[in-house]
């Protein structure tokens, strides 16, 4: 007699992030493991990683950290479409998320224009009671269409299917 085991796999995920560089790499090798597991296509885990790099990127560069660890918070969720919707929270900065036009030698600046052109959507909503910032943005949402790229049409996480999955965030900074 064989016995199958099944193994759960994640359709969502949050974790604490270090606030710098240091937690990039591990953020994306978990996100890349996780979403790998449950089925999700690579050139879509591809966009989801590579914007969640940008997302810690910026967060660390431009943002504060959260109280009481000195973190950022990075989650996904694959939708039942199979969308995957990526969130970085940090505690804000003296700026908000705006896509730049650097020059040609610019060192930076480009983060959000990679993002807004792999994502179908994208967003900023800003939590002023708790002082913290969150940045989504959405991938491989296929109602979306092709033709949608850099629409980031949605204002606000309202009507992204499988954003339940981060109320662990509502605590940040309490």
């Amino acid at each position: 007699m064989a016995f199958v085991v099944a193994q759960e796999v994640p359709t969502s995920s949050t974790m604490a992030v270090p606030h710098g560089p240091v937690g990039v790499g591990p953020a994306r090798r978990r996100m890349r493991d996780e979403l790998r597991a449950s089925g999700t296509p690579d050139a879509v885990v591809d966009d989801a990683v590579l914007i969640l790099s940008e997302l810690l990127s910026n967060a660390a560069r431009h943002a504060r950290p959260l109280p009481p660890d000195e973190s950022v918070r990075a989650g996904w969720h694959r939708g039942v479409a199979g969308e995957v919707t990526i969130s970085v929270t940090d505690g804000g900065g003296p700026t908000r998320p705006l896509p730049a036009t650097p020059s040609v030698t610019a060192r930076g600046g480009r983060g959000l224009s990679i993002i807004t052109t792999l994502a179908q959507a994208w967003g900023v909503r800003e939590d002023v009671e708790r002082e913290a910032v969150t940045v989504w943005a959405v991938v491989g949402r296929p109602e979306f269409g092709a033709g949608a790229k850099n629409g980031h049409a949605p204002t606000g996480l309202d009507g992204i299917e499988g954003l339940d999955g981060f109320e662990g965030l509502d605590g940040i900074g309490v």
